[in-house]
């Protein structure tokens, strides 16, 4: 896919210096690539994601431990944030 992006691009690019109009479709090109293209070929499949299921239950344990933790150290190293959202609970 990225491959053909670029390669639009450079036909756009070198369409351009005929009529600037061109360039503009060749920005709008890569922009909405980056934007919803490029990152729906690099999310990861292996069950790490926010909103993928863990594999196993092994898998479930060690994300909640991980994530507990992070609350904790949050909640040590800011404690005036985390009763403040205590508060709006």
């Amino acid at each position: 896919m990225g491959t053909i992006v670029m390669a639009g691009t450079s036909v756009l690019v070198v369409l351009g210096f005929g009529n600037p109009l061109w360039w503009l479709a060749a920005v709008a090109l890569l922009c909405l690539y980056v934007r919803y293209g490029h990152g729906t070929a690099s999310a990861p499949t292996d069950g790490t994601s926010a909103g993928a299921a863990p594999a196993t239950y092994q898998a479930y344990r060690a994300r909640r431990d991980q994530q507990a933790r992070w609350e904790r150290r949050y909640r040590r190293e800011r404690p005036l944030e985390s009763r403040r959202q205590e508060r709006q609970k």
